[in-house]
């Protein structure tokens, strides 16, 4: 696993942009299949997503042979709820870049066969080529997309319910009301993130702290999702010091080394 620690979200949000644009474009000059790109929602990329936006709009990246995957849909809330992740990715990514719409592909949480679509989902993904990158987030207690602890770490793209603790923290994007959060979700599984040819997680903040110890310098748990990307060959977790606040000094000192090496290279 690669770690990379910067001094601040900003930072590490801007390293995250530029590496995948680095890769779309590293693609395009080998081949002209389309780069497949998994995204998050959430607080955590927003400042990813907004370099993004400003590359697109200045003309250093194209995203008009990228496809993307989402992670993760609520269940039973219409697209155009303004906090369906439908409407985030719109409003933050994709109404400010030049992806065609038929390239875009996030899960419908109407659909009325919720099992057909899941697994409508994991086939599209393969006839598209498989995953060249899939960028992600964690949650508080661990989780990867929407797999909550106890998730295998060979799960698929299923329906989940959510945590009470996972309820709470998203509350705040339903005006701290518990109550109008869903209680379920549809997700991509452990497996289908760490299918990807290269997995990149953003960790940002001191409430990420914890989980980012034990995913890094633990064991490989489904208490901890997060910890399956140990066993990725092309897997790097980006930091912001607060979110490295917990790690053994060892670890911290280890991680900046190679990151210093490679930026020597």
């Amino acid at each position: 696993m690669r770690v990379i620690i910067k001094d601040n979200n900003q930072e590490a949000s801007l390293w995250a942009a530029h590496h995948i644009a680095a890769a779309i474009k590293a693609k395009a000059e080998k081949t002209d299949a389309p780069f497949v790109l998994g995204l998050p929602t959430g607080s955590t990329p927003l400042g990813t997503y907004a370099e993004l936006s400003r590359m697109c709009a200045a003309g250093e990246i194209s995203f008009s042979n990228v496809i993307t995957f989402n992670m993760d849909e609520y269940v039973g809330i219409p697209e155009d709820h303004p906090e369906s992740y439908h409407s985030f990715m719109h409003k933050n990514l994709f109404d400010h870049i030049d992806i065609p719409k038929g390239n875009i592909h996030i899960l419908n949480g109407n659909a009325p066969d919720l099992a057909a679509e899941c697994a409508a989902y994991e086939k599209a993904i393969v006839d598209a080529g498989g995953i060249d990158l899939f960028l992600g987030g964690v949650g508080e207690d661990g989780h990867l997309a929407f797999n909550e602890p106890f998730s295998s770490i060979n799960s698929r793209t299923r329906v989940v319910t959510l945590t009470q603790d996972t309820i709470v923290v998203n509350s705040r994007f339903f005006g701290g009301d518990t109550s109008l959060v869903p209680k379920k979700a549809m997700s991509v599984g452990v497996a289908t993130v760490c299918s990807a040819k290269e997995v990149l997680i953003l960790a940002l903040g001191g409430k990420k702290a914890r989980v980012v110890r034990e995913a890094i310098e633990g064991g490989v748990s489904h208490t901890v999702t997060l910890s399956a990307l140990q066993l990725h060959e092309n897997g790097t977790v980006v930091l912001d010091e607060d979110a490295a606040g917990e790690l053994k000094v060892n670890s911290y000192r280890y991680f900046k080394a190679v990151e210093e090496a490679e930026g020597n290279a």
